[in-house]
């Protein structure tokens, strides 16, 4: 009982990272060249800065979307899951 709690437990654990690895990785590499073409943008034609950088960070923040859902997922494992799994294996084997 106590090894299926600890593996129940270990797998939300790992799940959580695996989701906030994924869900940092492509927001930041997304925004870093959004940002870079805006900056090269800009600088080939200064009179277009207003309107570059409204839709740059228009961008960025449509694609922050994803870390953030991505956190949420991970709280969730962390904090939901293993209550749940456990409840279920619990009521699985009888207790």
């Amino acid at each position: 009982m106590e090894l299926a709690i600890g593996i129940i437990l270990g797998c939300c654990a790992l799940g959580a990272g695996i989701c906030m690895g994924i869900g940092a990785i492509g927001p930041g590499i997304g925004e870093g060249n959004a940002v870079s073409k805006a900056c090269e943008a800009i600088g080939r034609q200064p009179e277009s800065k207003g309107a570059v950088t409204s839709t740059m960070i228009m961008g960025c923040a449509i694609s922050e979307t994803t870390g953030i859902y991505a956190l949420v997922i991970a709280i969730l494992l962390i904090f939901v899951a293993p209550i749940t799994m456990v409840n279920a294996l619990k009521n699985a084997i009888g207790l």
